[in-house]
This record gives C-alpha cells, structure tokens and sequence, in this order.
C-alpha cells in the first residue's frame, strides 16, 4: 500500500483527489480516511461547540471492541482522525488505538485542547507513533481563552505544550507535528499576530487560522452567523491576516489562513453555480463514526444541523460498514448532495464556513 502523509494543506488537497471516485450512489471503492470520535466527553465548555449547550448522544467513550471492528473493515485504510465531539486525551487506551492503527500504515492525528498534555500522555503519543497533534487553543491570552472555551486552563496549555515541544527537541522526535490553531471569529481574529507570536514561544512551527461552522436558524454562544469571517472580512481583519502571514514568514513558521481546517485543503469555496455543497467528497470517501457507534456524513454535520436523527446513516453496532456505506440512507444521502436539494446538513456549508 502507498501511504501518503499529507505535509501541508497542498499535499492533503492532492491526497483527497487522488482519493476520489466517480461521484454516483453507491462508491466503487471503501472510504480512505476514517474519522472517530474515540470519546464524546470533554473538560472544556466551548462556546463554539454544540455540545456545550446539549447532550447529543450518552456520554461515552468508543470501546476497544467498536475501535478494532471498524478499523479491521478497512484493511487499506490510509488516514484516520481520532476526534470528534470530544477530548480525545481523555481516553485511557488512546496511545493502545493510534499504535494499532499505525501498525496498519495508517496515518493518524487527532485535535486536543492540551489541557491533559503531561509528560506521560505526550510519551505514550511519541512511542504510538502518532503522526500529528493539533492543539486547538483558540486565543493569545487567557482572558479570550476564558471567554471562548468557558475554562481558565490558558496558562496550563502553554506549560503543557512547551514542555511537549521542549522534550521533543531534547530526545530528536520528530513525530507528532505540533500546530496550533485559532477559530475564526470577528470576537478575536484581532489576536491573530500575537496568536502567532504565542505559538512561536512554545516552540509550535505550524499555525492555522480555523472555519466557524454554525447553526444556520439556532446560534448558540460565539457560533453565530454575525461571528464569521467568510466572505465578510474588512480591511481590519484582512490586515491582522497579513500581519499574522509576515509574522509567521519571518520566524519561518507555516501559516494558513485559507479556510484549513479538520482537513486541510478540503476547505469549500462557493461554487460559481451557487451550490456550495457540490464539491464535497466526503461521502465517497470518509466515514465518521460516534463514540456509540452512530455512523454521520462527516465532523461537520454537528455543527451546522441540529439532532443526529436527522443524518445518521447508520449503526457499526449492528452492521457491518459495508452495509451503512452501501445503505439506502447514504445512497440517499449521496444523490441529495449531487442535487439541486442537497441534504439539510449540507446546504448552506461552503457558506458558513469562516474563510
């Protein structure tokens, strides 16, 4: 098998593509990349999370058994995200599921908050082998951080992972890549140079500027339509961006602002049609499964549509994957995308997005 380990936005870009089959119901091939949500548990209360605000399935983390039967189903896996609503360091097997996946060639990452980054879970996550860890801070100084993410755990974070990059640089790790990221609010895309700046201090060389993803008639907290910066950028927010991109150049960091996010690359910019939705590829080509076993269209659908019975496609509890990614439901699901009446979930999303 011919992994490919995306390096930057280019190269996971290329990576999807390269992925890609022909858009019809039913895909002639199995999903590359798998998304999984190893624990719906959190220590933060975010006010751009949904999960803040409701309890969107039992509180759960993925058993080692749902783990291995998904996983095991997709013997050519090539990338799999170990996150979803939730604080993937939390779970206490974490290190045992990105060692099995990486004994398969796979490549892994997972977000974190950072808040449980001690020195034990940072060498379990090295000795895993874990390809990348992305630490969401989300704010330069622990009063946004406050605001934004409802715990005052700033200062703790920057200890946290200046100690991970510091052991990192002491022992010659080179895996996991560190980077930070920053969702893009008008609320704090001011603190976008000295964002850079914070992460330069901790030793993180990678910097991405995130999509606001919102609820289209429900806003909860920050995740408001009046928040984004899609489309919406003035010549303030546009001068912190370049600053932030000068900065980053001069200190040699990697810098993005182009709308990366959970993959980066795979950012949807309106569709001159005026079907925003019709590049996506996500139903060809990635499953995301619960921390109960509920099968979704991708990470975003939490975030744009209210009730998981809305888009869940299916039970790993109960079927095998084939059968979800064969289903009616995600046949459905497939032919609305590729409509004039995509699916709720989907219709307004490379509209909402941040940049």
């Amino acid at each position: 098998m011919n992994v490919i380990t995306p390096g930057s936005a280019l190269d996971t870009r290329r990576y999807f593509e390269r992925a890609e089959t022909n858009r019809t119901s039913v895909p002639v091939k199995k999903p590359v990349c798998l998304y999984l949500e190893t624990t719906n548990r959190c220590n933060l209360l975010c006010t751009t999370c949904p999960r803040t605000y409701e309890e969107l399935e039992p509180p759960a983390d993925m058993s080692w058994e749902l783990f291995t039967s998904i996983v095991d189903q997709i013997p050519d896996l090539e990338r799999c995200v170990l996150h979803g609503i939730g604080e993937p360091m939390l779970v206490p097997n974490l290190d045992r599921m990105v060692r099995y996946l990486k004994d398969r060639g796979t490549y892994v990452l997972f977000n974190t908050n950072g808040t449980v980054l001690n020195e034990k879970n940072g060498r379990a996550m090295i000795e895993a082998g874990l390809d990348e860890l992305r630490v969401s801070l989300d704010a330069s100084n622990a009063a946004s951080y406050r605001a934004i993410r409802g715990k005052n755990y700033f200062d703790r974070i920057l200890k946290n992972v200046r100690a991970f990059r510091e052991l990192q640089e002491r022992e010659g790790h080179t895996n996991p890549r560190v980077s930070a990221w920053l969702t893009g609010l008008k609320e704090t895309i001011s603190e976008l140079p000295a964002f850079v700046k914070v992460a330069a201090e901790l030793g993180v060389k990678e910097v991405y500027l995130q999509r606001l993803v919102f609820f289209e008639q429900e806003a909860i907290g920050l995740a408001r339509p009046d928040q984004a910066l899609y489309e919406q950028i003035n010549s303030d927010e546009a001068r912190y961006i370049a600053e932030a991109t000068e900065i980053a150049h001069k200190l040699g960091m990697v810098f993005s602002a182009s709308g990366a996010a959970a993959e980066p690359g795979m950012s949807l910019k309106r569709a001159e049609n005026g079907s925003p939705w019709s590049m996506c590829r996500r139903p060809w080509t990635v499953m995301y499964f619960t921390a109960n076993g509920r099968a979704l269209p991708c990470c975003i659908a939490p975030f744009s549509q209210r009730g998981y019975e809305n888009y869940t496609l299916g039970d790993a509890t109960r079927q095998s994957l084939s059968e979800i990614w064969e289903g009616e439901a995600y046949r459905c699901f497939r032919d609305g995308l590729l409509s004039e009446a995509p699916p709720a979930a989907c219709a307004n999303c490379g509209l909402r997005w941040s940049l």
